[in-house]
């Protein structure tokens, strides 16, 4: 399967990965043969980016973690979010505000419980697999981007952190403290968090005081490691000390923060969000390469790199000689010089010779192609006709 902009999806072609609602239900399954009135169905919920098979990439992406486990860690997180913005709500009549702190922690301690056990069970199933690499981008509903994306950051954090050979016990502090890194947002206002376009000067003020409002609250918990909290507060600082909230650099600040950083950047940047659309994989490679050193801790970022997979198998890519090819392999240690098959009008896939561009070094990949070729015409007009005479209905 490869992942393609809902704007770039023809009709015809099959879904490739389940899609969920802000809710967490499944809104279409996997298989289904996507018409029109799904595509729209599908960004009527927000969804903007899809994992598609075709013929050139049947071949299944398996997650990083369970479904049911994914899905867990989300509901989780947002019953966490929902309950401080409603607490924070109910209680701004008080004038006692350490009377107001005392009784929210009071209340949420079953909530940071359930995300303690959540994460225990995901940090187990993640470092039973030390030879994991990163080659799916999770799908978000922007309703919930926040959650997902908390649980992304955290997931990638305990990828690198296995790579940097951290202990079992590091690894959960490290992931807790990536899954709470933004739990600041939930003292911002969601007419905030979740709005569309551009930011006011005092907007992005009031969204900068996140980490200062996550670390604050999550100090009074006892239960919470001391790293993990410290995650919160300095995620967003960078290794040249330009960042914020407290300009600091290099190794004064904790080595987890420096690695929640990487991971949160590389999720954000190829993920949809309410401001911006997904970039691939490669792109956000790119920018976390020609930062480190200055924003991000260099060693760190070459592990990370090191670790994801720019172009999954079934990708689509334009490469070098004006043509389009589809990545069949990777090369372990050389990611951006993959097996790929040149793609050739009439000639089917299957036929095509391997490409391999470690040893024909004259031809370089120049982005990824979302859109399939008009070789694939006459399959997806076939497969729409069977759509639409009713043996294709799949979804929910």
């Amino acid at each position: 399967m490869r992942l393609v902009p809902i704007g770039s999806v023809r009709e015809g072609t099959k879904l490739g990965k389940d899609i969920y609602n802000e809710k967490g239900s499944v809104l279409l399954k996997r298989g289904v043969v996507l018409n029109e009135s799904l595509l729209q169905r599908i960004e009527d919920n927000k969804v903007f980016t899809v994992y598609v098979d075709d013929e050139y990439s049947d071949k299944e992406i398996e997650d990083i973690i369970r479904p049911e486990l994914r899905q867990r860690a989300v509901v989780s997180l947002k019953e966490t979010f929902d309950q401080i913005d409603k607490f924070n709500r109910q209680s701004k009549q008080s004038d006692d505000i350490k009377l107001r702190e005392d009784l929210l922690i009071k209340r949420m301690e079953k909530y940071i419980s359930c995300l303690k056990q959540v994460s225990e069970l995901i940090v187990d199933e993640i470092s039973s697999n030390r030879q994991i690499m990163i080659n799916l981008v999770d799908i978000k509903n922007i309703d919930t981007y926040t959650y997902q994306h908390s649980l992304n950051t955290a997931i990638l954090s305990i990828i690198l952190g296995m790579e940097m050979k951290y202990r079992r016990d590091e690894l959960f502090k490290l992931f807790f403290g990536a899954l709470l890194h933004d739990i600041g947002k939930a003292f911002i206002p969601r007419s905030i968090i979740d709005k569309r376009g551009a930011y006011t000067e005092e907007e992005v003020a009031m969204i900068k005081e996140h980490p200062d409002r996550g670390y604050n609250y999550l100090k009074e918990f006892y239960g919470i490691p001391s790293p993990s909290k410290v995650v919160a507060i300095q995620h967003h600082e960078k290794y040249d000390g330009s960042g914020y909230p407290k300009g600091m650099s290099g190794t004064y600040i904790h080595k987890f923060s420096r690695i929640v950083a990487i991971a949160d950047v590389y999720d954000s940047m190829t993920s949809d969000s309410p401001n911006s659309r997904a970039l691939p994989p490669n792109e956000a490679i790119e920018y976390i390469m020609g930062a480190a050193g200055s924003h991000f801790d260099f060693e760190m970022a070459s592990v990370f790199c090191r670790k994801v997979i720019p172009y999954p198998e079934g990708t689509l890519v334009n490469i070098s000689t004006g043509q389009i090819a589809v990545i069949v392999s990777v090369n372990p240690n050389y990611p951006l010089r993959p097996r790929i098959k040149i793609l050739k009008s009439g000639v089917h896939v299957n036929d095509l010779p391997v490409t391999d561009l470690l040893t024909v070094t004259d031809v370089t990949i120049t982005g990824v192609e979302y859109k399939a070729p008009d070789s694939d015409v006459a399959v997806a007009e076939e497969e729409l006709n069977i759509a639409i005479n009713g043996k294709g209905a799949g979804h929910q």
